[in-house]
């Protein structure tokens, strides 16, 4: 696994397209809660859908799976060779569990990401934090805060 990630760092960071990242689709990795893929699509210049596959691992292991519709802000700092725009939306989550006794529960929830993401100016690549209160909303009503660090690469 260390493999894996420190070759998608290499080829991240050994890229040298000169375009900032408010259009095309993006891939990469999450680590937190959830830790998996991460997944990216610009719709303009400051909207874009988010969605991300990874494992869960509080309470009981298991997949979860979301959809989020995000805003960006204006960048908050633009000196360098970057930016980083601050951003929020709205989406949603499923996370399927299989709890120790056999049985299967499946939860469902609303998210709202708030997050920061560096945008390189000379690489199509960004790197993002954020952290995420979730309402579940079945089988049972419950507070979360999911959160994570991650990084994407923008095919053009």
């Amino acid at each position: 696994m260390k493999k894996i990630i420190f070759a998608i760092i290499i080829l991240i960071f050994s890229c040298s397209v000169a375009k900032s990242q408010k259009s095309g689709f993006g891939a990469g990795i999450i680590i937190g809660e959830p830790t998996g893929l991460s997944f990216k699509s610009w719709l303009s210049s400051n909207t874009a859908i988010d969605a991300g596959a990874g494992w869960s691992f509080v309470k009981s292991n298991s997949l979860h799976i979301h959809a989020d519709y995000l805003l960006h802000t204006n960048s908050l700092i633009s000196s360098g060779p970057g930016s980083l725009p601050f951003y929020y939306g709205i989406g949603g989550r499923i996370k399927f569990s299989g709890n120790e006794g056999g049985s299967n529960e499946t939860r469902l929830g609303a998210r709202i990401p708030l997050g920061l993401v560096y945008q390189f100016s000379t690489a199509p690549v960004d790197i993002f934090l954020e952290v995420v209160p979730v309402l579940d909303l079945s089988p049972l009503t419950e507070f979360t805060i999911n959160s994570g660090l991650g990084v994407r690469y923008y095919f053009k």
